[in-house]
């Protein structure tokens, strides 16, 4: 998301906080909040050139975002926020296989 860069950095850090709280309450797991620091925006937003990036990393029902994006709109130190669903990556076991024979070579087996 990308807050309002006019307030202070001990402000957007109790916003971080609090938005935090807000996630926790609807019942996700937050996992992670960075706090990314102030950058030129790409174009003026809301009529602002800059703004503070911050990222939260959360596990939750797709109604809680929902309800949190609807949160997010209604705040007005949110200029932009922008949702995406990272999938889940399993660890993959090496599998214990023997090398085929290769096409043209011949496999002689013993016959008893």
């Amino acid at each position: 998301m990308i807050v309002d860069s006019r307030p202070t950095d001990e402000e957007v850090a109790a916003l971080l906080t609090q938005l935090g709280e807000t996630l926790k309450a609807l019942g996700a797991d937050v996992t992670k909040v960075e706090n990314w620091g102030k950058r030129r925006l790409a174009y003026d937003t809301k009529k602002q050139r800059e703004g503070t990036y911050a990222v939260f990393e959360v596990l939750a029902e797709p109604s809680m975002v929902k309800e949190f994006e609807r949160q997010l709109r209604l705040n007005d130190s949110v200029l932009r926020f922008l949702s995406t669903r990272v999938p889940i990556r399993k660890k993959v076991r090496p599998a214990k296989t023997q090398e085929p024979p290769a096409s043209g070579d011949t496999v002689l087996e013993e016959v008893g």
